[in-house]
């Protein structure tokens, strides 16, 4: 199943919600749902059990490597340390720098960093939040989860680092083959101190409150909470410190921004083609919210007879109109019990089981909108954000290679 197709199954039950509240059933034009099922005794349990988070089977699978890891036999995987019980992850300083680390931890020392090991500092340490994982250049979202693990910033001082650093870089199991490594870096700062507001890098070990499946990195991988997905390392074994003061990541390589923050960009999820006169217009997507949060979705449509100016090509001074964000789940899926969070004091109220604010920074929100008395005639349907400085995508940020944010758009007919 594709991206779209995929996502698009799940992004259905949520916004038949709100167009049922519009009173509008059937919506022949969009496979959103049939009218059987709109008009089913079975639509409260349907609705019981929207899917805002992603299930571990339903993410989209990146893998590097020949083979790639996540597809090794189970021996294979437990002979390489990909396993929990074999797992061990190292820490020393950069033998090509003179960065300083007065306790290393490595294979050879005996004293590397074991499950066990990982699991004593999660019973002390450990947080979860929600965050959508992405691709820097691709337009849909690979998926949306909840995340757990131990901040970074608790092994590093394991390790009693002492001077000359000024990056961490790290990697996982690349088939013992240099030539396959895949490796991100970040500033040492970043990882030992949070911005008001901001998530730590974890150590990661859990997605939706599972233990991380192979395919997903585990059994332990990085999480960015503000990066696109090159910065959140797969089968996580190394971590090296460095006096390099330059990033060393493996996706620059292809002149990638490594180190953008995620944009805020809408995307369509569902938009009909064609339509007959009179017919009412469903339109859904979803919004990536990046650094700079999220205020408003907007949707444009334009006959194409009339063609924009050439001065403005981010259509700033067109007649954009308001979308309706969807409010929070009931049931949160992602295959959790029962639909329902656990504990997450970083972004979920505890005594209501609901998010402190709405829309929460590095996930998704579900939008939609219903278009009426649209009349015969070939258009283009366009949907941006407004972000929480209300500045409009494209900007601040429209360069691509640090982050797919282009304004997308749709064609749809009317038929006279």
């Amino acid at each position: 199943m594709s991206d779209q197709r995929r996502l698009a199954a799940i992004h259905a039950d949520i916004t038949r919600r709100y167009f049922l509240g519009l009173g509008v059933v059937g919506l022949g034009t969009l496979p959103l749902w049939s009218e059987e099922i709109a008009a089913s005794p079975h639509l409260a349990d349907l609705l019981a059990s929207l899917e805002y988070l992603t299930k571990d089977e339903d993410f989209r699978t990146i893998g590097r490597g020949d083979p790639k890891p996540h597809t090794l036999p189970a021996e294979k995987l437990r002979a390489v340390g990909l396993a929990r019980d074999t797992w061990q992850l190292e820490v020393e300083a950069d033998p090509e720098s003179d960065a300083e680390v007065e306790s290393p931890m490595t294979i050879a020392g005996g004293n590397a960093l074991d499950w066990q090991g990982l699991m004593g500092l999660a019973d002390k340490h450990a947080v979860r939040f929600l965050k959508v994982m992405s691709c820097t250049n691709v337009r849909v979202p690979f998926g949306m989860g909840l995340w757990e693990g131990v901040p970074l910033r608790e092994l590093l001082w394991l390790a009693k680092p002492k001077s000359n650093v000024r990056r961490v870089f790290y990697y996982g199991y690349h088939n013992d083959d240099l030539a396959q490594r895949f490796q991100s870096s970040l500033p040492v700062g970043r990882i030992l101190e949070d911005p008001p507001g901001e998530h730590p890098v974890i150590l990661c070990y859990k997605l939706n409150n599972e233990w991380l499946s192979p395919d997903r990195g585990g059994p332990v991988r990085m999480i960015v909470p503000e990066a696109y997905g090159n910065k959140s390392v797969k089968w996580l074994q190394h971590i090296v410190f460095t006096n390099n003061y330059k990033a060393n990541d493996t996706y620059a390589l292809k002149n990638n921004d490594t180190v953008s923050s995620l944009k805020t960009c809408a995307r369509f999820i569902n938009a009909p083609k064609s339509v007959e006169k009179g017919d009412a217009v469903p339109i859904t997507g979803l919004a990536q919210v990046g650094m700079s949060g999220l205020r408003e979705v907007q949707y444009w449509l334009q006959s194409r007879d009339n063609a924009w100016r050439e001065d403005d090509p981010y259509f700033t001074k067109a007649p954009w109109q308001t979308a309706e964000m969807l409010p929070p789940p009931e049931h949160w899926g992602g295959g959790l019990k029962d639909g329902k969070l656990p504990a997450v004091p970083r972004q979920i109220d505890p005594a209501t089981g609901k998010p402190l604010t709405w829309p929460l920074r590095y996930t998704i929100v579900h939008w939609a909108a219903l278009l009426r008395n649209v009349p015969p005639g070939k258009y283009d349907l366009r949907c941006r954000t407004i972000d929480a400085n209300g500045i409009a995508q494209p900007m601040p940020r429209p360069f691509l290679k640090s982050g797919k944010n282009d304004i997308q758009k749709e064609i749809l007919t009317v038929q006279g």
